[in-house]
């Protein structure tokens, strides 16, 4: 809350002002969103505000065949052109969000549809700081599924 008080002829007049934030658990969903968005569409500056790789960041992938995939962090921020902007759709759904003062964590399920029609499925785990008062991803684990 912002107070400013100030007199005219003689008068007190105190005026008050409050300043407008939106919840942390809205913002992260807007984050996800925003990453999920700009990784579809190839907007590699876009995708990399979504992030803040930190010493200790890490990315775990399963596939539907068991495999397990460590993604280099930095790739997230720089990744290789063959990588982003495949196009298609996704939905994000089912949240699952604790904040924890400037650090969160949630998971949530993404379906993905290529623009080829192809769907996959994943449950999405990430790890998330407050960093100068903007939510930003320092972590994931994704672990895709085949739906019967």
């Amino acid at each position: 809350m912002k107070l400013t008080v100030f007199t005219v002829i003689g008068l007190l007049i105190a005026l008050t002002g409050y300043s407008q934030s939106i919840p942390d658990t809205t913002a992260i969903k807007q984050l996800l969103e925003k990453e999920s968005t700009t990784f579809r569409n190839g907007d590699v500056k876009g995708h990399a505000e979504c992030w803040k790789i930190q010493p200790y960041s890490r990315i775990v992938i399963s596939t539907t065949d068991g495999k397990i995939i460590e993604v280099p962090p930095a790739i997230m921020i720089n990744p290789p052109a063959s990588m982003m902007g495949g196009g298609g759709t996704f939905t994000n759904s089912n949240y699952k969000i604790s904040v924890m003062g400037n650090s969160a964590w949630l998971s949530h399920e993404e379906e993905s549809v290529s623009k080829e029609g192809k769907k996959t499925y994943s449950i999405e785990f990430k790890m998330l700081e407050k960093i100068n008062g903007d939510w930003k991803i320092v972590g994931m684990s994704i672990h895709a599924f085949n739906k019967q």
